[in-house]
């Protein structure tokens, strides 16, 4: 019945495909596109060294005042720490999606540097680091096949 319609009318069906595709056209150029979206949250990282103490060590005088301050900051969902028997220390701090990490980083420099008058010489010696970590890997997938 609708095909009838157009068949009769070739004219017509041209104009309404061009129309139509000018919109598309005019609705590509305005509508917003990124290529890698925000689905990952993101993600900074505090990273020192103890030369010479234990992971024990590390945890009761680095970790403990680092994390006492970078604890509440805004925008946070969690935190992990890693202590190594190196005397290395990294705490990962990962807010919500759509914070800004730049603005992120700021806040978590701020905390550690308050804590930094607490950290023993040899710490504050090497420095702390703060950083923003790339996260930019959501998953992998494999497909296999026997054939």
């Amino acid at each position: 019945m609708i095909s009838k319609f157009f068949i009769e009318r070739p004219v017509l069906a041209n104009v309404l495909a061009i129309l139509m595709v000018v919109i598309g056209g005019v609705a590509l150029l305005r509508l917003a596109v990124a290529q890698y979206p925000n689905v990952v949250p993101p993600t900074i990282s505090v990273t020192t060294r103890y030369p010479g103490a234990s992971a024990r060590a590390v945890v009761d005088t680095v970790a403990l005042p680092i994390e006492q301050q970078v604890n509440g900051v805004d925008g946070m969902i969690y935190m992990q720490s890693y202590s190594a028997s190196d005397g290395s220390y990294t705490l990962i701090v990962t807010f919500k999606i759509g914070m800004d990490i730049n603005f992120a980083q700021v806040l978590v420099q701020n905390r550690v540097s308050s804590a930094l008058a607490q950290l023993p010489q040899a710490v504050q010696a090497q420095g702390v680091t703060v950083q923003q970590k790339s996260t930019a890997i959501l998953q992998f997938v494999t497909l296999t096949s026997p054939d």
